[in-house]
C-alpha cells in the first residue's frame, strides 16, 4: 500500500514504522503550509491513503488543519486520521455529512479498542450483567487516567480518547456528570466524569499523575475485581490483573493496517468509525459546559445528518 502523510505526532510516527516495517511505502510526507504537496494527495493514484496528524501545524493558520481534512474528505480520500483532531463536534457531523457524499473513508486513531484485552473486557462486562461471573454482581467500571501534564486540552484529549472505550465496554451514555476543583487550575487536574444511562453500570473517568500516561481500567465486582492497565506508550505490554496477572504486548498501528487492508474484526471488536469519533468528542466538548453548570447534563443520540447539524448549529448560536 502507499500511504500520503501530512502533520505529525507520536500516533503518525507508530503508524509510518508499521507500515516500513510490513511492506508498505510512504510516498508523500507533506509540509502542511506546501499547497501543491498536499494537494497530490488528493490524487488517488499517487497514494492509496493518506494518515493526518495532529501535530507539525502552523499555529498562525488555525484552520488550515481542519480545512486541509475537509478538502481530502471532499475528493473522497481513504484517511487514518489523529484522534482528536478536532474538538469541535459541528466540524466533525460536517466531516460526515461530506463522507457520504464523496464515499471518503475515515478511520479515527482509535486502536486501544483492539487490544484483546479490551474484547476480554467485554466479555466480563457482558457474563456479570447476565448474573452468571464468579466474581458477583458488577458494580463500577472506573477509568484512572494517569498523565504528567493535566492543562485543560491534554485532559480533553485524553477524555475523548478514552471515552471510546467507555463507548465499547458499557454502551453510550445518557448522562454525564462532572467533579473538579473550585478553581480553572484544579478543576482539569483533578476532573472526574461519571457517565450513568438506564441500562449503563455506573462508570466514572479520572484524571491523576502519573509519569507515564496510561489508562487503568478497573471492574469492581461485589466479590472482587478485573482491572487491566493500558500504556499509552506502544512499546510497553498491556498488563490484565487477576486473576491470573498476564502482560501482552500489542502493535495497535500495525493492527490498524490490517483492519484498513480489509483485514476481519477477528475477536467481534470493530474499527472505530467516523460515527465513534465524533461521538467522543461530543461528549468530552459536554465536559467544560457540565463544569461551568456545576450540574448533570443528559446527552442526546443525535443521528448525523444535514438536519441534525443545522439544529446543533442553531442551538450553539
Amino acid at each position: 500500500m502507499q500511504i500520503g502523510v501530512v502533520g505529525g505526532g507520536a500516533d503518525i510516527e507508530a503508524l509510518v514504522a508499521a507500515a516500513t516495517a510490513r511492506g508498505d511505502r510512504i510516498v508523500t510526507v507533506a509540509d502542511p503550509t506546501d499547497r501543491p504537496a498536499v494537494d497530490r494527495l488528493l490524487d488517488e493514484a499517487a497514494c492509496a491513503a493518506v494518515a493526518v496528524g495532529a501535530d507539525g501545524w502552523p499555529e498562525d493558520e488555525p484552520t488550515l488543519r481542519a480545512d486541509t481534512v475537509r478538502l481530502l474528505v471532499q475528493a473522497g480520500r481513504t484517511l487514518v486520521l489523529s484522534h482528536p483532531l478536532e474538538s469541535s463536534m459541528l466540524w466533525a457531523y460536517e466531516l460526515d455529512m461530506i463522507r457520504r457524499d464523496s464515499g471518503a473513508v475515515l478511520i479515527p486513531w482509535l486502536p486501544h479498542r483492539l487490544h484483546p484485552y479490551v474484547a476480554r473486557l467485554v466479555t466480563a462486562v457482558q457474563v456479570a450483567v447476565a448474573g452468571g461471573d464468579s466474581l458477583g454482581p458488577l458494580e463500577t467500571v472506573t477509568f484512572e487516567r494517569r498523565m504528567p501534564a493535566r492543562a485543560r486540552d491534554a485532559v480533553l484529549a485524553a477524555l475523548a480518547r478514552d471515552v471510546d472505550l467507555v463507548r465499547v465496554l458499557v454502551g453510550d451514555p445518557a448522562r454525564l456528570a462532572t467533579l473538579g476543583g473550585g478553581d480553572s487550575e484544579s478543576a482539569w487536574s483533578t476532573l472526574a466524569v461519571g457517565f450513568s444511562g438506564p441500562d449503563l453500570v455506573p462508570t466514572r473517568w479520572q484524571v491523576s499523575p502519573g509519569d507515564s500516561p496510561a489508562v487503568v481500567i478497573t471492574l469492581q465486582h461485589a466479590r472482587g475485581t478485573l482491572e487491566v492497565e493500558a500504556p499509552d506508550d506502544p512499546t510497553r505490554p498491556w498488563t490484565w490483573s487477576g486473576p491470573p496477572t498476564e502482560q501482552l504486548a500489542f502493535d495497535g498501528a500495525a493492527c490498524l493496517l490490517d483492519r484498513l487492508g480489509g483485514a476481519s474484526d477477528g475477536d467481534g471488536i470493530p474499527t472505530a468509525t467516523w460515527a465513534d469519533a465524533a461521538r467522543a468528542i461530543e461528549l468530552a466538548e459536554t465536559v467544560p459546559r457540565s463544569l461551568a453548570k456545576g450540574r448533570a447534563l443528559d446527552l442526546h443520540r443525535e443521528e448525523f445528518s444535514e438536519l441534525g447539524t443545522f439544529r446543533g448549529t442553531m442551538a450553539s448560536l
